[in-house]
């Protein structure tokens, strides 16, 4: 049994991520979207690079991650996407914690008062949990269905 480990925390633009980094990120993201959720679809998409990338780290194994975009970086809204953790540490909470992790950098790094995701539809109860709001039907994407979400920022929670 796994036991539950504190999770260090970086949060870095492309520019400052290394080679074992980067490494780290697309085979999580492969690990997860690709190869588990039976999708082949092109995660390389030329967005990283606009990105602030979030790391969630137990000792030297990346299992979390997600990338933040500022308004109009990938919607006209600032956003979150490729929310992962790997399969062998999803019943710690690290999702939750990824989750307000990226929402406090998110406020602080693009100064704005929503946030949106494209989300996995499964997940939808996940995101209310982190008081995200459907906002548009449900849609394919990459053969997925998914739901937009948006999410207003509370500032006094935030700071």
């Amino acid at each position: 049994m796994m036991e539950n480990r504190e999770i260090t925390w970086l949060t870095l633009p492309f520019n400052k991520l290394d080679c074992k980094s980067l490494y780290q990120i697309l085979r999580l993201r492969s690990e997860v979207f690709v190869v588990e959720q039976a999708c082949v679809y092109q995660d390389v998409d030329g967005k990283d690079v606009k990105a602030l990338h979030v790391l969630g780290y137990a000792g030297e194994e990346l299992v979390a991650y997600c990338r933040l975009f500022r308004a109009g970086d990938y919607f006209d809204e600032p956003a979150i996407g490729r929310v992962v953790v790997s399969a062998a540490h999803r019943r710690f909470g690290y999702g939750h914690q990824l989750m307000d992790k990226a929402i406090e950098k998110l406020f602080h790094w693009a100064g704005e008062s929503e946030i949106v995701i494209s989300a996995q539809l499964y997940l939808k109860r996940f995101y209310e949990a982190h008081d995200f709001e459907q906002i548009s039907d449900i849609y394919p994407e990459d053969g997925i269905p998914h739901i937009r979400m948006r999410r207003e920022i509370n500032k006094e929670r935030i700071l």
